[in-house]
């Protein structure tokens, strides 16, 4: 039942919350899908999550009826659950973005449209240690302030300060090749690194002044420093792309040792009016998806921080389905 549920509400995106006062179970955001919005939560339902953005009013209705404890009501069923309180951004992770502004104009992407200033190394100590010990990862993603390797330098400085937690970080940055090298270096235990679309001919067009060879460079290279199960790559899905392409992107990572992160479209930046894909094919990729990462010998549910760990915004196949 979950993963048909989950692509249906991955596909209406957001809730509007109703019933006891549920701020602290609020997530914001300065970056992916919820940059710019109003907040989200994150419903769960026997053991599985899903984040829905928050809305005045919409197909989901979530019900806080105290404490956490939640129904959620949609297409005419209802689902008890629970929200799950954010650590920060998603539940059990420190999820923190450096940079809240961009260079780059990537034109699915709402943060160069809502720029934040970036944050001081203190003030992102400081956040996580508000949230520790109740986390169990440090993620870490940034736009680019001045150029990717002066945002790649003080990603690392805020890596080296951020290690006396002792827990693994992940780290989602624009690379060039020898990123992976410097981030290992550095104490990273995994990274992510978003080839963005499924084809070359999209991604020129959704990111112009991006470069998909060093990404491609840095996420081969990052497989030998990091290992099978702990390197990753976002593709979106619903960008123009035909299944047969996006199929043909999932198999060439997983042949690499890449984990593919499917992420349903959240219509944001200069593509706020278009429209989400359908449940029908994001559970038809997600089986496409499951049995590539199968064949490769990939698990996801090794994967110790960022998306592949939280689940909220993607069916990650061995721990949504």
């Amino acid at each position: 039942m979950w993963p048909e549920l989950k692509a249906r509400l991955l596909h209406a995106g957001s809730a509007h919350l109703t019933g006891d006062e549920a701020e602290e179970y609020i997530a914001r955001s300065r970056a992916g899908p919820g940059a710019g919005g109003g907040g989200s939560v994150f419903f769960a339902l026997d053991g599985h999550r899903v984040r829905l953005a928050l809305a005045e009013t919409g197909r989901v209705e979530i019900m806080h009826m105290g404490h956490g404890q939640a129904l959620l009501r949609f297409e005419g069923e209802k689902y008890r659950g629970v929200l799950e309180k954010p650590g920060l951004h998603c539940p059990r992770q420190a999820y923190v973005t450096i940079t809240g502004s961009c260079i780059f104009q990537c034109r699915y992407c709402s943060v160069w449209k809502h720029p934040c200033p970036r944050r001081s190394i203190d003030e992102i100590e400081a956040m996580v240690a508000s949230v520790y010990p109740d986390i169990d990862a440090i993620s870490l993603t940034s736009g680019v302030l001045v150029d990717i390797r002066e945002e790649e330098q003080y990603t690392i400085d805020v890596v080296k300060r951020l290690l006396r937690f002792h827990l693994p970080i992940g780290v989602s940055i624009y690379p060039d090749p020898m990123t992976p090298y410097r981030l290992r270096d550095a104490g990273v235990a995994e990274v992510k690194f978003n080839l963005e679309t499924a084809t070359d001919r999209l991604f020129s067009g959704m990111c112009p002044g991006l470069s998909r060879e060093d990404i491609w460079s840095a996420l081969r290279a990052a497989v030998l420093l990091f290992g099978k199960n702990h390197v990753f790559s976002n593709i979106i899905l619903g960008l123009g792309e035909t299944d047969g392409e996006m199929a043909a992107c999932i198999e060439q990572l997983c042949q690499e040792g890449i984990i593919p992160v499917i992420r349903p479209l959240t219509p944001g930046g200069e593509l706020v009016h278009a429209s989400p894909p359908e449940a029908d094919r994001i559970l038809a990729i997600s089986l496409i998806h499951e049995s590539l990462l199968h064949k490769y010998g990939l698990d996801p549910r090794q994967a110790l921080t960022m998306c592949p760990a939280c689940t909220g915004c993607d069916l990650i196949p061995g721990r949504d389905t």
